[in-house]
């Protein structure tokens, strides 16, 4: 069984009662003595002699766990470490030893120059909920296969025609939010960004199975972070149900995609070709050329809905609260897009919607998306494993640690980005200096679906600024980790229609 640490599961951690820290801490006795053991061996083999970096271990078994459960904000965690040690630094946390990493060079070094050293790690529990053969878990050949094959239904030559339906998701999407209620703006943004991702995985054909693969998707996510207690009526047990039904599911809508494509070939060249032209991700994943398994298939794809719904979900709220916290950037973003509108309303009858052209004009939106990710910092840190000793900057990081590039820290760092803690898109004019800015990581194991997420973000902008007013309470209440960083209460809000 691997060992290991999500971020989601640290995001979270302030949130956990006392007595699920306990129980926590004694389910993973067993993992502190291996990983203990382990790093201590690692270290008396190294024939250099290097030093560990420095930092505190925290105690026996423990480590630094309590230190970091009852810290408020756990990048202040983070933060205070690297300010004491410096940009590299280690620690021990949930039963691993770490080393963190807060410079751009390390973080290059881990994921780009040297990625081969450090392979991905994640909880075995994850791996099972998600799918051991999703992308994220996986090195080598077949996570290069998985990541081109994610690639070629998301890049920009495969989704440029995914507009117009992507704009009907978002103003239904903005037309549900009408009627002076307060909604929650992260769950709604959830709600956004998991229709989009299923629109983008199946298309429009798979529309009947949507609203059960939806309750099935809720079931899953609500164990996600929950203890790995497989019990009857636990949420781990009612996730890992959910999630057998969520692969029985896909496997039905691969079936049914498969009788409809053999029928089509029985109807003549051009249906066959209509159907085989089709651009979504199940059809990536379902190219014959490519012998992925059925269980492959449905792996991977519970994984993109994971991958595609939260993170930005998180970015679209937080856009929501600094747009209404700075009001001369949201009049520079409202009067962009209503010059795309008003052009818009210039074209012909029936051209009317967006196109991918007029998503290319929008760099003032575009920079707030990178300043709101960038402030934000959705993905605080990943997790790496190194898998033999390594040596950086004359230390030894021993064969078995956890090793964490520190994006947060990374974006936020004066010597990167002045003035870190303010919100100022114009800082985006020019390009940031390299690896300095990774909301999307880097290297082979980056978000491969970064333009699909921009384009949905600024779909659904264009629509927010130019035909809405938002109403935000509480703008001011702090922000929760649970388990991604986002404004108090998810920034609830009321929208209303512009009068015309």
């Amino acid at each position: 069984m691997k060992s290991g640490i999500n971020p989601a599961i640290i995001m979270s951690l302030p949130l956990l009662p006392l007595a699920s820290v306990l129980l926590l801490l004694c389910l993973i006795v067993c993992i502190l003595l291996k990983a203990l053991s382990s790093s201590t061996a690692a270290a008396a083999n190294n024939d250099k002699k290097l030093p560990l970096p420095p930092g505190s271990m925290g105690w026996p078994y423990i480590g630094e766990t309590f230190h970091l459960y009852t810290s408020r904000n756990p990048n202040i965690f983070f933060a205070l470490k690297q300010k004491r040690y410096g940009s590299i630094f280690k620690t021990h946390i949930l039963g691993c030893p770490c080393v963190m990493v807060a410079s751009p060079e390390a973080a290059r070094f881990v994921l780009v120059t040297h990625a081969h050293l450090f392979k991905p790690t994640y909880p075995a529990s994850k791996e099972r909920m998600l799918g051991p053969q999703a992308i994220f878990f996986q090195q080598g050949r077949y996570h290069a296969l998985l990541r081109r094959l994610v690639l070629r239904a998301v890049m920009p030559d495969a989704i440029r025609d995914s507009v117009a339906a992507i704009e009907a998701v978002a103003t239904r999407t903005l037309a549900s939010w009408e009627g002076g209620r307060i909604v929650n703006t992260f769950q709604e943004m959830k709600t956004y960004a998991f229709n989009v991702a299923l629109l983008s995985i199946f298309g429009k054909e798979e529309i009947c199975y949507i609203e059960e693969m939806k309750r099935c998707y809720y079931a899953l996510e609500k164990g996600y972070n929950s203890m790995p207690v497989n019990l009857p009526g636990s949420p781990f047990s009612k996730a890992m149900k959910a999630r057998k039904r969520l692969a029985d599911i896909v496997a039905n809508i691969i079936s049914s995609r498969r009788r409809r494509r053999s029928r089509t070939r029985t109807q003549g060249i051009g249906a066959a070709e209509h159907l085989e032209g089709s651009c979504d991700l199940l059809a990536s994943f379902m190219e014959t050329n490519e012998a992925l398994t059925d269980a492959q298939i449905v792996d991977n794809i519970v994984g993109v809905i994971f991958a595609a719904r939260d993170t930005t979900a998180s970015v679209l709220t937080w856009i929501v609260k600094f747009l209404a916290e700075n009001p001369t950037v949201l009049n520079a973003v409202t009067e962009e897009q209503e010059d795309i509108m008003k052009s818009r309303g210039e074209a012909k009858e029936g051209e009317k919607c967006l196109t991918w052209g007029d998503t290319r004009r929008m760099p003032m939106t575009s920079r707030v998306i990178q300043e709101t990710m960038r402030v934000a910092s959705i993905l605080s840190f990943t997790f790496r494993e190194a898998v033999e000793d390594v040596e950086f900057e004359g230390y030894l990081i021993p064969k078995g640690w956890k090793v964490m590039p520190l994006f947060r820290n990374i974006h936020h760092s004066p010597d990167n980005f002045p003035d870190p803690e303010k919100f100022d898109p114009s800082r985006f004019e020019a390009a940031p200096k390299a690896h300095t800015f990774m909301p999307f990581g880097n290297g082979t194991h980056s978000c491969p679906g970064n333009e699909l997420a921009k384009l949905e973000m600024l779909v659904l902008l264009h629509h927010l600024t130019t035909k809405y007013t938002c109403s935000i309470f509480g703008s001011d209440a702090g922000t929760q980790f649970g388990p991604f960083v986002l404004p108090f209460n998810g920034l609830p809000m009321t929208v209303s229609r512009k009068c015309s």
